[in-house]
């Protein structure tokens, strides 16, 4: 029993040694995984699953960019939002609605548009269409300020109006207008500021697609020389600004070419050099100005295709005007009936075969400039030279 008693230390040595022995020997070491050599903690510790706060700790996939190191195209976009965006205001329609049963009435919204600063005056533009049919406005800038606004004057062709709000000077921004002296190339930059869908200075960018284009406008006619472009465009941007990479304005955002009423790419603005010319004749006037050749005619156009004629009827002259003073002839009456005088087929060699064609034709011109009216008289082509006038 002591024997056994007295052995057992000397035998733990034993096998401690031979312990320590086969450790020590080339058989026992870890052997290396298939794919080659690891870390120690890679074998002998395995990966934890990540907690909230090491999840926190993780970097970001794709790190955010160094102060300075955006691109020329993005430092440019945000200065000039930064610059045009105090200037682009929301217009809001509202209309009286009557509840006949319990006798009351309210206001409340009944359309909306996006609209600029045009001058220290709180003249503000914006698209006909907008402020169509409205029976109260509200103009609100970029501050959150609302003023109610009236109605200035309106150009239904060109799909222009004109409003007046009584703001501080200090809150108004009026917006630059492009220098005349700098056309417009396609594939030049096109940045589009509004309130789309009523969200609050929504910017978009793209290029200028194509210029000249002819648009069915509002007021009955053709807006000629609309700038295409391809950024967005919903409901809610007409009569926000179209801006150049400089700031400066473009076009007006007026419409958009879509089958399902959202932006497909294909929008258009009303050029900036109509928007120059028309807006300054509303303000001084109440309407734009318009020069015709004093005769009278159906815009509507229906005796020109109840004959099948291509052209425009002069149905009268105004006596003393131009056409009358230049030998215009209007309809007659004959032993038959009506006799046709004159018919316009051209303004300048630009054909004319309609009324849309004509008032496009003399867009532009100023009172006392002579354009060469080309006429159909007795079936033959003739041309008079007429001094246009301005119309009352």
């Amino acid at each position: 029993m002591r024997h056994r008693e007295h052995a057992r230390p000397s035998a733990l040595i034993a096998v401690a040694a031979l312990v320590a022995a086969l450790a020590a020997a080339p058989g026992c070491k870890e052997r290396p995984s298939p794919g080659g050599p690891q870390s120690p903690s890679a074998t002998k510790v395995p990966d934890a699953p990540p907690t909230p706060s090491t999840i926190d700790a993780m970097p970001p996939p794709v790190p955010p960019p160094s102060k300075g190191s955006l691109i020329e195209d993005e430092r440019n976009t945000i200065a000039v939002f930064r610059e045009v965006a105090p200037s682009t205001v929301f217009v809001t329609q509202k209309r009286l609605v009557v509840d006949r049963f319990w006798g009351t009435a309210v206001e409340v919204p009944a359309g909306s548009g996006s609209g600029f600063v045009w001058d220290a005056d709180g003249h503000v533009v914006t698209n006909f269409h907008v402020v169509d049919n409205a029976q109260s406005l509200i103009v609100r800038l970029q501050g959150e300020k609302s003023f109610p606004a009236r109605v200035v004057g309106i150009e239904p062709r060109k799909d222009i109006a004109v409003l007046k709000i009584d703001a501080p000077k200090e809150m108004l921004k009026p917006i630059q207008v492009a220098p005349l002296r700098e056309p417009l190339e396609v594939g030049q930059k096109a940045i589009a500021i509004g309130n789309p869908y009523g969200l609050d200075h929504t910017l978009t960018t793209g290029i200028i697609s194509a210029l000249g284009r002819q648009v069915e406008g509002a007021g009955g006619v053709t807006i000629r020389d609309m700038v295409q472009t391809d950024a967005a465009i919903n409901p809610g941007n007409s009569g926000g600004p179209l801006l150049d990479s400089s700031g400066h304005l473009i076009g007006m955002n007026t419409m958009i070419f879509s089958k399902s009423g959202a932006s497909a790419g294909i929008g258009f603005a009303v050029p900036s050099t109509t928007i120059a010319r028309i807006v300054p004749q509303i303000i001084k006037t109440g309407k734009a100005e318009q020069v015709g050749l004093g005769i009278q005619l159906d815009p509507a156009h229906r005796l020109e295709r109840r004959n099948g004629i291509r052209g425009v009827i002069v149905m009268g002259v105004i006596p003393g005007g131009p056409a009358d003073k230049a030998g215009l002839r209007g309809l007659s009456e004959g032993d038959r009936g009506l006799v046709l005088g004159d018919v316009i087929v051209g303004i300048d060699g630009t054909p004319v075969p309609d009324y849309d064609a004509l008032y496009n034709a003399l867009d532009g011109k100023k009172p006392g400039e002579k354009v060469k009216v080309e006429l159909l008289r007795n079936g033959q082509k003739t041309t008079i030279e007429v001094a246009v006038e301005l119309l009352s």
